[in-house]
């Protein structure tokens, strides 16, 4: 499990301080993991698996895929739950995010048209 530990850190590109922090334990924790000096408890490799959408199959015995797979609806679930996450001090998200809240149908639209243009115009050049 040690190498599948320091497999999904490099993945979501997270040092191991960074990468305690997202599932509450500290970085010399994650390294002792990472060793094979500690193995984690059920309740940390709960938390991997939920912070990182890991299945818990493959982290416990390297069988199938890493990530399970999600649809956009459960992305947005999910992105949603971490800016609600009370440990998310991101402020400009949670700002940003709370404006496009109160965008009405014609603001939607008028976005929509921007992206496209946007996207034309990559593809021109």
């Amino acid at each position: 499990m040690k190498n599948r530990i320091k497999e999904i850190r490099k993945t979501v590109g997270l040092n191991q301080i960074e990468f305690g922090a997202k599932i509450g334990v500290k970085g010399n924790t994650i390294g002792n993991y990472e060793v094979g000096l500690r193995n984690p408890s059920d309740a940390v490799i709960f938390s991997i698996c939920r912070e990182f959408n890991v299945n818990e199959e493959w982290l416990r015995t390297g069988n199938g895929e890493m990530f399970i797979h999600m649809d956009r609806e459960d992305e947005l679930s999910a992105w949603a739950g971490s800016i609600l996450n009370p440990n998310n001090d991101n402020e400009f998200m949670k700002k940003f995010v709370h404006m496009l809240s109160k965008l009405k149908e014609d603001d939607w639209k008028v976005l929509e048209k921007m992206a496209l243009l946007m996207s034309e115009e990559n593809k021109e050049g």
